[in-house]
């Protein structure tokens, strides 16, 4: 062992560290097996050094630019390299932004200042602090950013704006009635009775009028890696939905999949939305892992639907619908779901493109069998759906959509 590789894991962790806080997954089994390649590839070439630590590391393709981007400013200091082979702890000192950086390079940039070792003391400088944190301009611009785009402030704040957000349906007739004089139905049940007490004449019609009831709300969601950033911030509006139970909704049902469905609606249940999303990752096995949406759905069709959509329902079915296999059986699955539910609404983040087309087969395949089509890439999109179902969801993307079809 060289004196240097002493100091290499404490460099190495640091860097992973900072991949974390980045939003990169990296298990300590990848961190072993890194040290074991760099020792043998060695580190005094940057470029090997990178290729090693990415292939090593990185298991997820749309974690690559948030890998390479961590990686150039944990190597920005041209003498790091030399400090690292002379065993001195890695310094790191975060470089002024000059221009706009994208979505990656700013989660790279706080996971970096965030520090994580002995960072080199900056010589202070004199700055102007502005507090604009609840500054309606503020606001209004964290509304209408993407989530994939947020920085970890921003997706703090986001989350707490989410947890006063709500669904609120207009309710339905129901099959139970109640007395109403002023309505126009008569209850033939209560004429009747009354005629028989008075020998067979009726002095009065008593009129009644249908209840009204709330709906069931059941929420499938799409946990696969492509969903990653905006499947996790949807967890937070379902538990907001899920504590809303009662209230808004008359049950509230929560499944999750990937390469299998997970029914997590008791873990919805725990109050605190940090708590119950822990819970649901320690019970979910195939987050960010592939996904199989037509598997997916025969299984809740042919085990759950039946318990859940008993009385009238509106599912949300929440992906971006990128399924390449079984789309046969993906569209036969889908319409039996559509012909159990009051109504199906798609929600699917790829709505943030001004020039979506529905160029995949899996999506050409479903988009005919919802009842809508809207977007769920940001706050204002999870407001207009708020704002659509109370009115009728009648302004939402699927005609636009499907005269592309055509």
């Amino acid at each position: 062992m060289t004196p240097t590789a002493g100091r290499l894991p404490d460099n190495i962790v640091y860097f992973v560290r900072a991949l974390r806080r980045a939003g990169v997954s990296v298990g300590t089994a990848q961190i072993l097996e890194a040290l074991r390649a760099v020792q043998t590839v060695g580190f005094t070439n940057r470029r090997d050094f990178h290729t090693t630590l990415r292939a090593m590391i990185v298991t997820r393709a749309e974690h690559l630019l948030i890998f390479d981007q961590v990686f150039a400013m944990f190597w920005r200091d041209p003498e790091f390299l030399e400090n690292m082979i002379t065993n001195l702890l890695p310094v790191i000192t975060a470089p002024p932004i000059d221009r706009p950086l994208k979505p990656a390079q700013n989660r790279a940039a706080e996971a970096m200042a965030a520090g994580g070792g002995n960072p080199r003391q900056a010589p202070p400088k004199e700055q102007l602090e502005v507090d604009a944190q609840f500054s309606h301009s503020n606001m209004e611009k964290l509304t209408q950013k993407d989530f994939d785009a947020m920085t970890v402030a921003e997706i703090r704040a986001a989350k707490i704006a989410i947890r006063s957000m709500g669904l609120d349906l207009p309710k339905v007739l129901g099959r139970r009635y109640a007395q109403a004089a002023n309505m126009v139905q008569i209850d033939r049940r209560k004429a009747l009775q009354s005629a028989r007490r008075s020998g067979g004449e009726m002095m009065q019609l008593p009129k009644q009028r249908a209840k009204p009831r709330r709906l069931n709300l059941v929420v499938l969601c799409d946990i696969s890696g492509s969903m990653t950033r905006y499947s996790r911030m949807m967890m937070h509006f379902v538990h907001s939905m899920a504590q809303a139970q009662g209230q808004s909704w008359a049950e509230v049902h929560s499944f999750t999949f990937g390469t299998r469905l997970h029914n997590i609606s008791p873990l919805l249940t725990i109050k605190d939305p940090d708590a119950a999303l822990t819970s649901i990752g320690n019970h979910v096995r195939d987050w960010e892992g592939g996904t199989r949406i037509a598997t997916s759905l025969g299984e809740f069709n042919r085990h759950w639907a039946r318990r859940v959509l008993s009385t009238p329902s509106v599912v949300l079915l929440i992906t971006d619908g990128l399924e390449r296999e079984g789309i046969t059986q993906l569209e036969a699955e889908i319409s039996r779901l559509a012909l159990q539910t009051r109504e199906l609404i798609w929600l699917n983040p790829l709505l943030r493109w001004d020039q979506f087309s529905p160029q995949a087969a899996g999506i050409r395949a479903m988009l005919p069998h919802v009842s809508s089509f809207v977007a769920c890439h940001n706050l204002d999109s999870l407001q207009e759906l708020s704002d659509g179902l109370r009115n009728g969801l009648h302004a939402d993307h699927k005609t636009r959509v499907m005269g592309l079809l055509k």
